[in-house]
């Protein structure tokens, strides 16, 4: 009885011991994946560019002007004049404007930080598809929807509603949620062929 329980146990350990390689390989793998993609839309397609990165005009002037009224970081609206009345003009535009503190200095420092950010992203969406129900487990379609939800989860709460008054246009913020929607499916692909039920497992046999 007793090597029977010590097997069990050892059993329990070599499985628990595969499904961490096989959760740690599968979010190396769709972060891999999903950098490559965010280097073709942003580097080859230029979706980062246009959304974040348009040139103004007369650029040297407007940075002045910013330089000399904005001193500390944080998130800034630029309104139009009131009417007579106090009231906002319809029609005139506002400005959103956003300062860290910080300049290009930090450009490596933030690159880095992205990609540890990104890697524990993916590495924790591959442990929760290898713990949910066996029914999404036992299918790979439905591992490759549920990897494709999180980013409709980021597009939905995330990058839509940037959208709005001194935010984003709808067309830019359409961008980047799709941006998300389509690096987390194609990271799905990755890590749902890597996350699979144990055969005979109670995964496999719910899903059966």
């Amino acid at each position: 009885m007793a090597r029977f329980v010590e097997g069990g146990i050892a059993c329990c350990r070599v499985r628990r011991t595969s499904t961490s390689k096989r959760v740690i390989l599968a979010g190396v793998l769709g972060w891999i994946v999903m950098g490559l993609w965010i280097f073709v839309s942003n580097g080859i397609l230029g979706l980062r560019s246009r959304t974040d990165m348009t040139r103004i005009p007369d650029e040297r002037r407007v940075y002045e002007v910013l330089r000399e009224s904005i001193v500390e970081p944080g998130g800034y609206a630029c309104n139009p004049p009131l009417t007579p009345d106090g009231r906002f003009p319809l029609g005139e535009p506002v400005f959103g404007i956003r300062y860290s503190g910080s300049g290009h200095e930090i450009a490596g420092r933030m690159m880095v930080l992205q990609l540890a950010t990104a890697l524990i992203a993916t590495t924790i969406v591959a442990w929760m598809l290898s713990v949910t129900s066996g029914r999404i487990v036992s299918a790979y379609p439905r591992r490759v929807f549920f990897c494709a939800s999180i980013g409709l989860l980021f597009a939905v709460f995330g990058d839509l509603p940037r959208y709005g008054i001194g935010g984003y246009p709808l067309g830019s913020a359409l961008l980047l949620g799709g941006q998300n929607l389509v690096a987390w499916t194609i990271a799905g692909l990755v890590m749902a062929w890597r996350i699979r039920p144990d055969p005979g497992g109670p995964s496999d046999r719910e899903g059966g």
